[in-house]
């Protein structure tokens, strides 16, 4: 019996993948590696390059490893890009989901834990953002995450599905020197991608709501969030009871103005960064309370700021230098 992870081979679900490893559970992925890497997963881990648009490979997969959880990670995960490409967001995003859901259905696996995000909640007019917030996504991204968790919700009702949606906030840090986040929209890689060339990193948008005017994000180690995913689907796997979504969130905010800080102080290369306009659909603040992940998953904080920056560029630099 094993577990299969979506999007196993990308900056999250690998992490996810050697989390479980290491608990012990047993683990197989499918990842398009439309933005994943092949090297990310260990070659003892049973990988399937496809979509999961795919019904067929699905049920296939399935039944040749006795599948009996899924960790649902695969997506696109670009709030800012979404606005531009709606229609390719929910064909990933809730399509997708739908067709795994189906396969599911019809191959008896009744358990599923679901990679939902912040945002979810679009704006919040709150200082902490609980689960109970009320919700207002602001982007097809953060509109497509609230139909997946919708579609979990009533395929229990359907068929007596278990399932948890775990919302995730900013995911930053390397949990190991060879996994690392290459996406070019997120703040880490652009960063990092811009000292790395000699360019001038840059902000986007330094007129917000907020003490120095940048977008204010709860920032959490992504190795703390794979646990989160093991815990998760040990509650699923033993019967125990679980709350249908959990905010994955330090409850501590961070400007975008004081990550760049950070990173000057952990890299050593002093910069002041470019000013740039705003990305739409991003929201000025949204900071969570991570109270119920605490209670139930065993969630907590284990790095410092300083810590997620430094293991995140190490991962960076050992990657660009190719060893």
């Amino acid at each position: 019996m094993a577990w299969l992870v979506t999007g196993g081979a990308g900056y999250i679900g690998s992490h996810v993948v050697r989390a479980f490893t290491e608990a012990g559970t047993d683990v197989v992925v499918i990842d398009d590696l439309s933005s994943g890497h092949r090297s990310f997963v260990a070659d003892s881990v049973p990988s399937y390059e496809g979509t999961i648009l795919d019904g067929e490979l699905l049920a296939r997969i399935f039944v040749e490893n006795d599948i009996t959880g899924v960790v649902h990670v695969a997506g696109f995960k670009y709030a800012g890009v979404s606005v531009q490409r709606p229609l390719h967001t929910y064909e990933q995003n809730v399509t997708a989901t739908a067709v795994l859901l189906g396969a599911m259905a019809d191959a008896g696996v009744g358990r599923i834990v679901f990679s939902s995000s912040a945002a979810v909640y679009g704006t919040p007019h709150t200082d902490l953002v609980t689960e109970d917030t009320p919700k207002d996504p602001q982007s097809p991204y953060g509109e497509s995450k609230l139909i997946g968790e919708w579609l979990l919700r009533d395929q229990e009702v359907a068929t007596g599905l278990a399932h948890t949606s775990l919302r995730y906030f900013n995911v930053v840090g390397s949990g190991a020197s060879d996994l690392y986040d290459s996406s070019p929209h997120n703040l880490f890689p652009m960063v990092f991608e811009a000292l790395l060339d000699g360019r001038t990193p840059r902000i986007n948008g330094t007129d917000y709501p907020t003490p120095d005017g940048t977008c204010v994000r709860d920032y959490i180690h992504v190795a703390d969030l794979a646990q989160a995913h093991v815990v998760a689907a040990q509650r699923l796997d033993a019967g125990e009871p679980i709350e249908a979504v959990y905010n994955l969130g330090s409850g501590d905010g961070v400007s975008v103005g004081e990550i760049m800080s950070t990173i000057a102080r952990v890299t050593g290369i002093d910069f002041e960064p470019e000013r740039a306009p705003r990305r739409p659909g991003d929201p000025a603040r949204i900071v969570a309370s991570g109270e119920k992940a605490a209670r139930d998953l065993d969630w907590r904080m284990r790095h410092t700021l300083e810590e997620m920056v430094q293991s995140a560029w190490d991962s960076r630099r050992r990657a660009a230098s190719g060893v």
